[in-house]
């Protein structure tokens, strides 16, 4: 038998049809798991901007596998090793933070790929090839890896065109608060410049036949993305999601 799975959520991003995610970065299996059985097409573990360590994405990830939620890992970094760790534990969607130049795009791609395409360093013992069980993982890896690159400056928008065409490349992520920040809007992805330039890089990424990709602070936002042609879009994140619902509950009781 060929345990070899599809990576389902890269089928659907080819073919544009909406996908809605949240954004992980408290760390938990358990957490993972409640997200994962909740309806999302997709969550993101994140690692650039929380203390999410290898360990901790291994039993996210185990815990997801019973879910809907197809798991998607943001690395720290655009480091060839700290890709190959988390293929090698078993995930299959990747976003690359902070792209600016087709090099760098270039560097990411191979990174996730296996040589000819790539530089993926080798192991035939790793949790994503069953620990050696699936003889022929080496061959048929390339095909299920999807590489989602992220956007998050002026300077990267510049190179948009490059960046989304690179060849292995399965959509871009446009990320909202450090756009504002390199446009002098720190703390403010929701200031018209912001917005405005969010819209056209939408446009020119439909226009390139590129999945375009976003994190949205609000149902509002996540609706206006869907609109400027946005295909999967995270709508919150399980931060928010803790950290608003305490609040209202408390809110609830205030007068009491």
């Amino acid at each position: 038998m060929n345990p070899f799975v599809e990576n389902s959520f890269k089928s659907r991003l080819a073919s544009r049809r909406l996908q809605v995610g949240l954004w992980s970065s408290l760390c938990s299996n358990i957490v993972a798991e409640i997200l994962a059985h909740s309806g999302f097409d997709w969550i993101l573990l994140d690692t650039e901007h929380s203390p999410n360590e290898l360990p901790g994405l291994l039993s996210q990830l185990q815990a997801m596998k019973s879910g809907h939620a197809c798991p998607i890992v943001r690395v720290a970094s655009n480091d060839p090793v700290l890709i190959k760790r988390v293929l090698d534990i078993g995930f299959t969607s990747i976003l690359v933070p902070f792209i600016e130049s087709e090099g760098e795009a270039e560097k990411a791609v191979k990174a996730c790929l296996y040589p000819p395409a790539g530089i993926r360093g080798v192991t035939g013992s790793g949790r994503a090839s069953q620990y050696g069980r699936h003889t022929k993982y080496l061959y048929e890896a390339n095909d299920s890896i999807c590489v989602i690159l992220q956007i998050e400056s002026l300077v990267g928008l510049n190179e948009l065109d490059r960046i989304a065409k690179m060849d292995g490349v399965h959509g871009v992520f446009v990320g909202p608060s450090d756009l504002a920040a390199s446009m002098g809007h720190i703390g403010n992805p929701s200031h018209v410049d912001v917005q405005k330039t969010i819209a056209d890089a939408g446009k020119r990424l439909s226009e390139l036949g590129i999945p375009a990709g976003i994190l949205s602070s609000s149902e509002e936002s996540a609706k206006r993305y869907t609109q400027w042609g946005y295909s999967f879009v995270a709508v919150g994140s399980d931060i928010g999601l803790v950290a608003n619902g305490a609040s209202k509950l408390v809110a609830l009781f205030a007068d009491e």
